[in-house]
């Protein structure tokens, strides 16, 4: 099926914020939408807000005034859900209660003809659940925006077991022409987004259980490291802790307690206090008027200007680092390959350095004989991190440490050391993430290309967690989730079995 024409008229249930941002969306599309609330006059606020909105993006130049009057004028308040009867579309956007749901459902199918398509936005909900009972369970599916619709680019289409295939492909094309980034998903716990981002989290909450580092040193380096736009304490104090737990819960629960969901204990005391973050005025970071936030703690050390003096030996092979070894001869550091060093390693004065593997610097050391050992976190981009993490062994020296801390300050990269840990922060969070997106496609849930398109869109990461795993290379991202497992002795890690798979094919994700 094609996109709905705009001749079509689209209803929207619910004008709170997701249910409004809904209805502006397909009103800018070019829809007339009837917004219905079953609070008097909650719609009328809606639409009332909208306009405000619509006015200070005219001042800002992002629309025309005659473009906000047309929008505005294909907006309509619905009385009752029988005004939604000549619908081709209705998008439901209540509280997440399957029982509210389904009534509204029920009302729905008495009152909009038999081929009129029936959405819900739920971020949590069963969609097969939801059709469960349904005269025509084919025609239920789900949409589901993140906030602020207007904003945000993903939409996932999100089918339960009766939905009908070219219902799917009809939203899909529709919510194209709305200039979204839709994906296709199953129906399954968290849908792809609220299942796949929950390493993200799960990991910097463990780190700082464990003492690694602090919460701005964690934040910081997913930051300047890894890309990302915010920090796993910052964001979850932004969500609201009260949110961001349940929805862990749900999903820990929905898997029947499968043990790499499981919810942190650090979070629940904050849910338990009533720390939910930014809007009580206390969570990971304080909130309260005049409190700074913490700085990262970062290596300081007794600098030489001198490039000539630092000398950088590379093996023949230096794998992922190859972006820091080039950053480092564009800084004038003299770069010399050997042959005697092996695969991924550089010499960096008395230091030894190395890409994480997954294991604890001590054990690496022990394992390979090595002396004066540095293990480096991953980046996103070498060439243009300003922020990573460095952990060693205990037998590492101070000069040595030094010696790798001085070079990376040259290059303009702040340094934080982290309590040795396996796969320090960086590493640790993507290859997760990686993880749980390959058992995602491995389960149906969605394709590769899907789950990437929706962790860009719908979190703004800086790359898709399974194309992160293709440019690290697959084999060694199963290598360090397998030494995580080894370290811990815990299910959470275990590699995916499609992730084992790419991995003994030395294949990819993505056909390249």
């Amino acid at each position: 099926m094609p996109a709905f024409k705009q001749s079509t008229v689209i209803g929207v249930i619910g004008a709170g914020a997701m249910g409004a941002g809904i209805a502006q969306v397909a009103a800018q599309a070019g829809y007339q939408v009837k917004l219905y609330d079953n609070r008097e006059g909650v719609a009328q606020i809606a639409i009332d807000s909208m306009a405000k909105q619509l006015a200070k993006l005219v001042e800002r130049k992002k629309f025309t005034a005659e473009q906000v009057q047309q929008t505005l004028a294909r907006l309509e308040v619905a009385d009752s859900l029988n005004d939604l009867a000549e619908a081709g579309l209705v998008v439901e956007a209540i509280v997440e209660n399957i029982d509210v749901k389904k009534a509204i459902f029920d009302t729905l199918e008495s009152v909009c003809s038999a081929d009129c398509i029936l959405a819900s936005n739920t971020s949590s909900i069963s969609i097969t659940r939801l059709a469960a009972g349904m005269k025509h369970p084919e025609r239920m599916v789900g949409m589901h925006f993140f906030n602020p619709a207007p904003i945000m680019k993903l939409v996932e289409v999100v089918s339960g077991l009766a939905t009908d295939l070219k219902v799917a492909i009809c939203l899909y094309e529709t919510a194209l022409s709305w200039g979204k980034k839709p994906v296709y998903a199953a129906s399954t716990p968290g849908f792809i987004v609220n299942r796949v981002a929950r390493p993200f989290y799960a990991e910097s909450f463990r780190l700082r259980q464990e003492q690694v580092a602090d919460c701005a040193t964690l934040d910081a380096l997913l930051k300047g490291a890894g890309g990302f736009r915010m920090g796993a304490f910052e964001l979850t104090d932004m969500i609201g802790h009260d949110v961001n737990y349940a929805v862990t819960c749900s999903v820990f629960d929905a898997y029947y307690g499968d043990f790499r969901f499981q919810p942190s204990l650090i979070q629940k005391d904050l849910v338990d206090a009533g720390f939910l973050g930014r809007k009580t005025g206390q969570g990971f970071y304080c909130y309260q008027e005049g409190a700074e936030k913490p700085e990262a703690q970062i290596v300081s050390v007794s600098l030489s200007t001198d490039v000539s003096s630092i000398k950088c030996e590379v093996s023949e092979d230096v794998g992922h680092l190859a972006g820091l070894v080039e950053r480092l001869s564009q800084a004038g550091v003299q770069v010399t390959q050997v042959s005697g060093l092996a695969k991924g390693y550089l010499k960096v004065g008395r230091a030894l350095l190395a890409l994480t593997d997954g294991r604890m610097a001590c054990e690496r050391a022990k394992d390979e004989r090595l002396s004066e050992l540095v293990l480096v976190d991953l980046a996103l981009d070498y060439q243009s991190a300003t922020h990573i993490a460095l952990s060693r062994s205990a037998a590492t020296s101070e000069g040595a440490f030094n010696d790798v801390v001085q070079c990376l300050d040259l290059l303009g990269i702040k340094v934080s050391e982290v309590v040795d840990s396996p796969a320090l922060v960086v590493m640790r969070t993507v290859a997760m993430l990686a993880n749980e997106a390959a058992d995602a496609v491995l389960q149906g849930v969605a394709t590769a290309e899907g789950v990437d398109t929706a962790m860009c869109f719908g979190v703004n990461y800086p790359k898709g967690p399974l194309a992160w795993a293709d440019s690290i290379g697959v084999a060694d991202v199963e290598t360090v989730l397998h030494n995580l497992q080894q370290s811990y002795g815990e299910d959470r890690y275990r590699p995916s079995l499609l992730m084992r798979r790419i991995a003994m094919l030395e294949g990819s994700f993505h056909v390249k």
